[in-house]
């Protein structure tokens, strides 16, 4: 998976909305999803649906947290305030990892297991729309949304 942003958000984009929340579970020895786009201010749950403990923690610069270790059926709460890419781990199993990229803004989507995406709600305008993967990259491109405009596709091709 992939996550697809506006590079800069056109005006409206910052406007109060409710608080928001996110899940990143833990199961099968593996965070679900392994990648997670989230708005600045959202409040990330840490669930542990594995039969075994777990304990999570980032050293990024974006947000940086240790949650210990955990049982079960058990959730921790972290909220993530600064835009960045936050990359998570757990102390036990060295093989887990995900990441959490922040918004300032809502114009961002993560694509399907297809590399379809769709950002909804753009205003008219010309954006310089970017692509993210842990792996692949990809060159930022032009969209132009026409007044009255309700749709427009952009194509990537990861390298």
């Amino acid at each position: 998976m992939a996550v697809v942003y506006l590079e800069t958000a056109p005006k409206g984009a910052f406007e109060e909305r409710e608080e928001p929340a996110a899940v990143l579970d833990q199961r099968n020895e593996s965070f679900i999803p392994h990648v997670l786009a989230i708005t600045a201010g959202t409040t990330v749950a840490f669930r542990n649906s594995d039969k075994t403990y777990h304990s999570v923690f980032s050293l990024s610069k974006a947000k940086s947290f240790d949650l210990g270790r955990y049982a079960t059926g058990h959730s921790k709460l972290v909220r993530f305030e600064r835009p960045g890419i936050v990359r998570v781990f757990c102390e036990i199993h060295s093989h887990m990892n995900a990441f959490i990229l922040v918004f300032a803004h809502r114009f961002f989507c993560v694509t399907n297991s297809q590399g379809e995406y769709r950002i909804e709600g753009l205003p008219p305008g010309t954006y310089t729309v970017a692509i993210w993967h842990p792996v692949l990259a990809a060159k930022p491109q032009q969209l132009r949304i026409a007044d009255g405009a309700t749709d427009a596709e952009l194509d990537f091709d990861l390298l």
